[in-house]
């Protein structure tokens, strides 16, 4: 497994079917770009959205770029859809929808962020920022959602309370695609 793979999200990994060589992906609130990187090794067209133009710098050499402030600016995305949405370890409500959105015709979205109880172990710890049981599952209404956890993930380092959904929006009624449940990609618990 490339270092470039190893550091991306295990939700991520556990879905590798959503990464289709010459689709389109964004990664929303992409920070300094692990998922960025991942997706265009993956022979993705990447767009990464981030406030911070500093943590981003050098990735413009694999991925479209946005600098925007989107809890206080206009959404820099109007009308786009993208064959991935990710969104990992961010949450700003009022954008759920717009993000929803954002997933085209048979495109998948992955995300997972801190749920309640976070504040019992550590940060973040207000309530803005930690989903309630079962938010995801119902952001994601117009979609259909593949899978849905919502529990405590013990791991090495940083336990956390998590939530995460893979979620696609269907082609149209009639068709019936099939989203493998089994993992095809090994993928280290200790990570």
């Amino acid at each position: 497994m490339s270092s470039t793979s190893s550091s991306a999200s295990k939700w991520l990994r556990r879905w590798p079917q959503a990464l289709v060589a010459g689709g389109t992906a964004l990664d929303l609130a992409c920070g300094s770009g692990r998922h960025v990187r991942h997706l265009a090794a993956a022979g993705m067209q990447v767009t990464g959205v981030d406030i911070d133009a500093a943590a981003t710098d050098g990735l413009e050499s694999c991925a479209e770029i946005i600098t925007a402030d989107i809890e206080s600016g206009p959404w820099p995305l109007a009308g786009r859809q993208f064959d991935l949405v990710l969104v990992t370890n961010y949450l700003w409500r009022p954008l759920i929808p717009l993000i929803t959105a954002a997933v085209a015709p048979g495109g998948w979205l992955i995300y997972e962020t801190f749920a309640q109880g976070q504040q019992s172990i550590g940060r973040p710890a207000r309530p803005e920022f930690l989903l309630q049981p079962g938010e995801l599952l119902d952001a994601c209404m117009a979609l259909r959602v593949v899978a849905f956890e919502d529990g405590f993930e013990l791991m090495a380092v940083n336990p956390r309370f998590v939530q995460r959904v893979a979620a696609v929006r269907d082609l149209h009624d009639g068709v019936f695609q099939r989203y493998a449940l089994d993992r095809t990609e090994a993928i280290s618990d200790a990570e």
